[in-house]
């Protein structure tokens, strides 16, 4: 089991959450360090991250939460997850890839169905359906709420 400790990002460590995006694979906007919680292992090597970004004055989406496959299954990302949800008002907003529902469930999110989706998610969505056209994986993205 590794050791690790929870805590705001700093500036230096702004290259490292970027690889640690590109590395898993999601969105890759919207990163600013400045909102980032980051899960760093004795060595000073980010380990995982997470993000709440602001659309707007009055959505807040949960985001770019990642933990390298190696570090998986140690309780990361859950640490990172419980640490800006104690940070951040609601309501609060995600987006995933169906199959990760679940895991959010168990803090409270609820899928939220298209008609009340804010705007930004709506855009997003049909930009994703439109996407998957091409891309052919058949795999739906969740807007989820936490009241």
């Amino acid at each position: 089991m590794t050791t690790y400790e929870i805590r705001s990002a700093l500036d230096s460590e702004s290259a490292q959450i970027k690889g640690l995006i590109h590395l898993v694979g999601i969105n890759p906007t919207g990163l600013d360090w400045k909102r980032f919680i980051v899960a760093v292992n004795d060595g000073g090597q980010v380990i995982g991250c997470g993000q709440v970004k602001p659309h707007g004055a009055d959505i807040q989406e949960m985001a770019s939460i990642a933990v390298p496959p190696e570090y998986r299954g140690q309780g990361i990302a859950r640490k990172i997850i419980e640490e800006l949800l104690r940070k951040t008002s609601r309501p609060l907003y995600l987006m995933c890839i169906a199959h990760n529902g679940r895991m959010y469930e168990k803090f409270g999110f609820k899928s939220i169905p298209y008609e009340k989706m804010p705007r930004y998610f709506q855009r997003i969505q049909k930009v994703f359906d439109i996407a998957d056209v091409f891309r052919q994986t058949g795999e739906e993205l969740l807007v989820m709420k936490l009241e």
